[in-house]
């Protein structure tokens, strides 16, 4: 990978499809490469492809970088409305494919140990980060050699993998748009209030007006 970040050299070859999620979110980091591990192992587990509408649904128990690891390789995203994401703060992920009725949760393995060539950098760097003393650059450079290590770890590795028994959720619910009868903005009806006098509002008049 030829521009990961002007901030620090790379050193190992990017896998093109890693670097295709970075360019959509920005950088790498390890948060980015959990997403992106999670959604190949959903692909050869569920034997699934990129999500063209809804076929398949991802479920984030975070808002992460790595929900962007999903989106750009399953095609799991907000506007379809097959990303699902519940902030629980856990590095969870649920992956299911609709067609087969099967679904799988990945939860990440609480310990992590770094087993790069760079071991003594990566320490000196994580400890600098921890403390609170590591400038800009080293923070990247840390963040680059945890990224790395993690594509390169056998899945096992980083997350417990189980089977799950999975309600689908429904589809994406489809409505038509009317105006608010206070601000006159156009908004899902499904979505609208019924005010005092019985007309329908939006929610963001319906916080200030009756």
């Amino acid at each position: 990978m030829k521009n990961t970040s002007n901030n620090y050299k790379t050193e190992t070859e990017i896998p093109f499809d890693l670097e295709q999620c970075v360019a959509f979110h920005g950088h790498l980091c390890p948060g980015l490469v959990y997403g992106y591990i999670v959604a190949k192992e959903s692909i050869k587990l569920l034997d699934i492809k990129r999500s063209i509408d809804e076929e398949i649904v991802a479920v984030c128990e975070n808002d992460s970088c790595a929900v962007d690891g999903l989106q750009v390789m399953i095609g799991t995203t907000a506007g379809k409305g097959n990303l699902i994401v519940k902030d629980y703060g856990k590095n969870a992920y649920t992956v299911v494919n609709r067609s087969k009725e099967k679904a799988f949760r990945f939860s990440r393995i609480t310990s992590y140990n770094y087993s790069g060539k760079n071991t003594d950098e990566f320490n000196k760097l994580e400890k600098a980060v921890s403390e609170g003393t590591a400038n800009e650059q080293q923070r990247h450079r840390q963040k680059y050699l945890k990224a790395v290590d993690l594509f390169s770890k056998p899945f096992n590795e980083v997350f417990y993998t189980k089977e799950v028994d999975f309600s689908m959720p429904p589809y994406a619910s489809l409505a038509p748009s009317v105006a608010c009868a206070i601000c006159g903005e156009m908004t899902m009806q499904t979505k609208m209030v019924e005010g005092k006098d019985g007309r329908l509002i939006c929610i963001t008049c319906s916080d200030t007006k009756s």
